[in-house]
């Protein structure tokens, strides 16, 4: 591949897009370094996301992404062989992957908390009956187990 590209690059034509190992990554500027596979000099900062709301995936370093020029100055990066995570905000909606879990939230809530919150409600309920209050749920340790399961399958930011 890296061969066909230097052959496209030396016919002359101007080139839009490039195929490039990613060098590094900046997240909070949303930008990656990248080193294009034809050989030519590296494209800083080209932008992974440009506004906050919207998809943003972060390639992983030495991934190969695709590059596509907006202009001569301005790099985008629009394809990716491999993510670090992936990350999608509308309106204060988040949802996020990566390799500790997921997160959803919603302004200051998130999925996490609300179901150990749920947990912790269930392990402290208590019932009336004819004869009295119940004071011991009977199958406590089942919730009990969900916990670490829950803390394992979602992040909690």
């Amino acid at each position: 591949m890296k061969d066909l590209i230097q052959k496209l690059a030396s016919t002359g034509d101007e080139i839009y897009a490039k195929i490039c190992e990613v060098i590094s990554v900046d997240s909070d500027n949303k930008t990656a370094n990248l080193q294009p596979l034809d050989g030519s000099s590296e494209i800083l900062d080209a932008f992974i996301q440009v506004d906050d709301n919207g998809i943003y995936l972060e390639p992983k370093t030495g991934s190969l992404v695709a590059c596509v020029f907006v202009t001569k100055q301005l790099a985008v990066v629009v394809n990716h062989s491999e993510i670090k995570q992936l990350q999608i905000k509308i309106e204060g909606v988040e949802f996020q992957i990566d390799k500790k879990g997921f997160l959803l939230k919603k302004q200051n809530e998130n999925l996490q908390k609300l179901m150990l919150d749920l947990i912790k409600a269930i392990k402290n309920m208590k019932f009336t009956t004819n004869t009295g209050s119940t004071i011991k749920l009977i199958n406590t340790p089942e919730f009990t187990a969900l916990e670490p399961r829950i803390k394992n399958l979602l992040k909690s930011n």
